[in-house]
């Protein structure tokens, strides 16, 4: 009877953990879309094409921040929280260190994809929203939810959404509503998370510099910021090389479509987290194919649905969420696949993170890149049609979860690696 009430314990305080996180995902849905409308319908589509795709630019740069150290921050939050003051202290050192490497790389993607688009300024802007205010935000969330303190991380990111969400409601009322002034207001929002962030909800541990202990991880937190940036460069490569061959217009309506089966992966991204973490304590907790064959159909069975729940939405109400998005509306229904195929070469991803794997992360994602740049080329030199585009997209997303499949499972076969 014992081991039954602990049995029930213990899943009654997954599940309440769940809830949390979950609460912080709707809320992050809801105010994403309000963030999302209120832009989308305020710029021009070009602009809001070239927003997204310097904002997904920043993305890709900001895990150069301290030489993807927020990796180890996170496995001391989640495994040994004791020493989170200590690993706080290689996350400043190393974040101020990396930033000539990051003006650098920002530099050389603004000259190869913007030169000709965006001013300087505005991509300065931009890329420092993204990279130095915003990451920071990111991990105090991750240190958040690496201690379990799920409530704590939820509001956090419900809040850096409303305050970009206000910004982007306050700016559609401004007297000038172009993409210079949007990346002033863009700045402020995230300068404000920021200080929120730090000021009170990091937890208060003594700083402490322990230089050994932050070189016997380096390296393989290097292998976690090249992995991450090859990740995010082959999640957002797509927005680039739209804007590259189709122009802004053509990389507006591409985004507008992409934001929305963005929008649609945000509570399975919850999941995933969870169970990323509780791998980090267990790593040979899904060693049975079935189970991980298991849940990777919930995965994209759920994404899917959510999906064709919006795309049912838009087809009988295509004005619903402004005219910019109403041009969007039709393809929605066309990119059916590709949130779940998304997600899951993700989770496939983080479950080598977790399991220790980072270079063979690293490798893998560098194939996915290079494959996925190869495969969408060939679809936008064979049409710039945006249906057709789109309906394409399909095929290269399940062509790259096919590749990711075959890689992540061959390598969950191996030995995964403690902290």
């Amino acid at each position: 009877m014992q081991r039954i009430r602990r049995f029930l314990s213990t899943k009654l305080d997954l599940l309440r953990d769940y809830a949390t996180a979950v609460s912080g995902s709707v809320g992050r849905l809801v105010f994403s879309l309000v963030y999302f409308v209120a832009l989308a319908n305020t710029l021009t589509i070009a602009e809001f094409g070239l927003f997204a795709t310097a904002s997904a630019a920043g993305v890709m740069l900001s895990r150069i921040l301290a030489f993807g150290f927020i990796s180890a921050l996170y496995r001391a939050a989640t495994v040994k929280p004791r020493l989170l003051g200590v690993f706080t202290g290689g996350f400043l050192a190393l974040a101020i260190l990396s930033l000539p490497v990051l003006a650098g790389a920002s530099f050389g993607i603004w000259l190869i994809f913007f030169e000709s688009e965006m001013a300087p300024r505005v991509f300065l802007l931009l890329i420092m929203a993204e990279t130095l205010l915003w990451r920071p935000v990111e991990a105090v969330i991750i240190v958040n939810n690496g201690m379990g303190r799920f409530g704590r991380a939820a509001f956090l990111a419900i809040l850096g959404t409303a305050l970009r969400a206000l910004a982007a409601l306050l700016f559609a009322f401004w007297t000038t509503r172009d993409l210079a002034n949007w990346s002033g207001f863009y700045v402020a929002a995230n300068a404000l998370s920021l200080v929120i962030a730090a000021g009170f909800f990091y937890p208060r541990q003594r700083l402490r510099f322990q230089p050994r202990l932050y070189l016997r991880r380096l390296a393989d937190c290097i292998y976690v910021a090249g992995a991450e940036m090859i990740f995010y460069l082959q999640m957002e490569l797509d927005k680039l090389l739209v804007l590259a061959i189709g122009g802004p217009h053509l990389a507006g309506i591409y985004a507008i479509v992409m934001r929305l089966v963005d929008l649609t992966a945000i509570p399975v991204r919850t999941f995933t987290m969870m169970l990323v973490q509780r791998m980090m304590r267990a790593p040979e907790m899904l060693s049975r194919l079935k189970l991980r064959l298991g849940i990777e159909a919930g995965v994209f069975l759920v994404s899917t649905a959510g999906l064709l729940t919006l795309a049912l939405v838009l087809r009988y109400e295509p004005a619903l969420l402004g005219r910019n998005v109403a041009e969007a509306a039709p393809l929605v229904l066309l990119a059916v696949f590709i949130p779940g195929l998304r997600n899951l070469v993700e989770y496939q991803a983080e479950l080598l993170f977790a399991r220790g794997q980072t270079l063979l992360r690293a490798v893998n994602l560098s194939l996915l890149a290079g494959l996925k740049a190869l495969l969408l080329t060939a679809v936008l030199l064979h049409t710039t049609d945006s249906a057709d585009m789109v309906l394409l997209l399909n095929g290269v997303f399940a062509a790259l979860y096919l590749a990711s499949c075959a890689l992540t499972h061959s390598a969950i076969r191996m030995p995964a690696r403690q902290f």
